[in-house]
């Protein structure tokens, strides 16, 4: 905002009024299964503020959804991010997890890792004229109301995809020790300590250097296992982008190549069987990155998107397949045990109704292994409405939605992948917008990271042109505005980046918007005192 306007709209704040209202704690669910407790819409105050996490994730690896292609334009990349931010903005969609390092490349200047191939078919090679794409992605963003999650590949080298050489700055060059080759990939070996301290060294490095939201992992731990040589299966539809399809691997497997640091392990005295050691050196980089990224920045919220089956010995009746416990050696109960994350957003890509990995079954189990109350984001495999003999429905997507928020402890979720709704297969955006996301939402608060409020903001307004011009000023700690405005009878809620200052709430129908009630909402989803905003006609 110019300097001009900026102090124009501090002389119009000062001689406004706004009356405080009493505050309203968090609604939870956004659509609780009780029909009665629904808040109402048409009340003299306005209910609490929606709460639930939406996002998509962004793969970048093998150029799933962006950038489109290897070798685009700069100018076309930065097209078709906006497209993309866009059309979550327009779904009320809350959040992006966007992959940053597909296998151990950056989308982003880095001193520690190459550019990754993804954007310009060369590995090494920076974007031609120069920019910071993940800069761009969280700018851009933000001045959506967008979260922004940089989403990282934990240990994962070269993907089967990959077409240009490593380059001599890629870890697989620098440090060839820890870097092991598993079929046609290749895998930095969580049993090597360099591995895991270079996963973890570049993870902070871009929670020092870039203003991301959080900070998220998928589930490639150790790789899922490949038929031995002379077989032909490697999984590729998990490698693919989309983990955890069906879980079914091949057998015999080819065992992951990590014989010296075993070996070194048990010269060191190491009492644990190989399983266990394994586990535990995912266990330990895990509990790193969550004390770390909380000490570089309290904020910043740490996810994790797991296989979504539990572990043999807890996971419900009834319920069978591949176990990331004995295979991936991921204790993904051990980390919500332990608090090591803020939110699980377990992979349930699977159907409602089959009761061997039943999508609400599932998640019940992850809501009980929940005993820390974190957050629980049901991934969603939106990307299975594909037309395929295993399609989904957009209904489907829908229902799961359902089941979500028919559960206390489920206040978000994810789809997998953003190309769905780009392309609306089969109507799935129309019925989100029209079904599932009628309004914008806040995301749930995370009061383990901090519960202090900002301060309630500062607001007028007028009649403008088109129709009631807001303007907003709130501290510095404030992200966010959740306005409420009333039209006719009913209640209406949207929201508003904290920088932009000015919000015009449209006529709609011919109908204006009345009374207006304003908060300021923080980075952790904590919302101030509610005002109450007068009409001003003089500016």
């Amino acid at each position: 905002m110019a300097a001009g306007a900026a102090a124009a709209v501090a002389a119009f704040l000062a001689a406004c009024t706004t009356t405080p209202l009493t505050p309203v704690p968090d609604s939870g669910p956004i659509a609780p299964a009780a029909p009665g407790a629904v808040p109402s819409l048409t009340g003299p105050v306005p209910p609490p503020a929606p709460r639930e996490f939406r996002a998509a994730w962004v793969s970048t690896v093998a150029n799933i959804d962006w950038p489109s292609r290897t070798g685009l334009p700069v100018a076309k990349q930065q097209a078709e991010a906006i497209a993309i931010l866009d059309r979550a903005s327009a779904l009320n969609l809350n959040a992006i997890v966007l992959q940053v390092r597909p296998s151990a490349d950056a989308i982003y200047p880095s001193e520690l890792e190459p550019w990754s191939e993804y954007l310009s078919g060369q590995q090494g090679k920076a974007p031609s004229p120069m920019y910071d794409p993940l800069k761009f992605w969280i700018d851009q963003a933000h001045a959506r109301g967008l979260e922004l999650h940089a989403w990282f590949n934990p240990y994962r080298a070269r993907h089967a995809t990959a077409k240009s050489a490593n380059s001599r700055d890629h870890i697989s060059m620098t440090k060839p020790q820890t870097v092991k080759t598993y079929g046609r990939y290749q895998w930095m070996d969580p049993g090597e300590a360099e591995a895991s301290k270079h996963t973890l060294d570049v993870i902070l490095d871009v929670v020092k250097r870039y203003d991301v939201d959080g900070v998220h992992i998928d589930d490639y731990f150790y790789p899922y296992p490949i038929e031995a040589p002379g077989a032909a299966g490697e999984a590729a539809a998990l490698e693919a982008g989309a983990p955890g399809a069906n879980g079914n691997v091949p057998r015999p497997e080819l065992d992951f190549p990590d014989q010296p640091a075993w070996q070194r392990y048990q010269a060191g005295g190491g009492q644990l069987d190989r399983a266990s050691w394994r586990r535990q050196n995912v266990n330990q980089l895990i509990e790193a990155i969550y004390t770390g990224i909380h000490r570089e920045k309290s904020w910043v919220r740490f996810g994790i998107s797991p296989f979504g089956i539990g572990r043999p010995d807890r996971r419900p009746p009834g319920i069978v397949g591949f176990s990331q416990y004995d295979k991936l050696y991921a204790d993904a109960e051990l980390w919500l045990k332990n608090g090591w994350l803020d939110y699980l957003a377990p992979q349930l890509y699977w159907p409602i109704a089959p009761p061997p990995q039943a999508f609400d079954v599932l998640l019940d189990y992850w809501l009980r292994e929940n005993t820390h109350g974190r957050h629980v984001w049901a991934g969603l495999y939106t990307s299975r409405i594909d037309g395929s003999v295993k399609s989904f429905e957009p209904e489907e997507i829908v229902k799961q939605i359902g089941v979500t928020r028919s559960r206390a402890g489920a206040n978000g979720h994810v789809h997998f992948s953003i190309a769905a709704l780009m392309q609306n297969r089969k109507g799935i955006s129309d019925q989100l917008k029209a079904v599932s996301y009628q309004s914008a939402a806040l995301a749930p608060a995370s009061p383990w990271l901090g519960s202090e409020a900002p301060g309630a903001p500062k607001a007028g307004a007028r009649r403008g042109a088109a129709g009631l011009d807001l303007k907003l000023s709130a501290g510095k700690n404030a992200t966010l505005y959740a306005i409420w405005a009333r039209y006719g009878e009913e209640w209406r809620f949207t929201v508003a980046p904290a920088a932009r200052g000015e919000v015009t709430l449209a006529d709609e129908a011919g109908v204006q918007a009345g009374a207006v009630v304003v908060s300021a909402v923080d980075r952790l989803g904590n919302e101030s005192e509610r005002v109450s905003v007068k009409v001003n006609a003089q500016l």
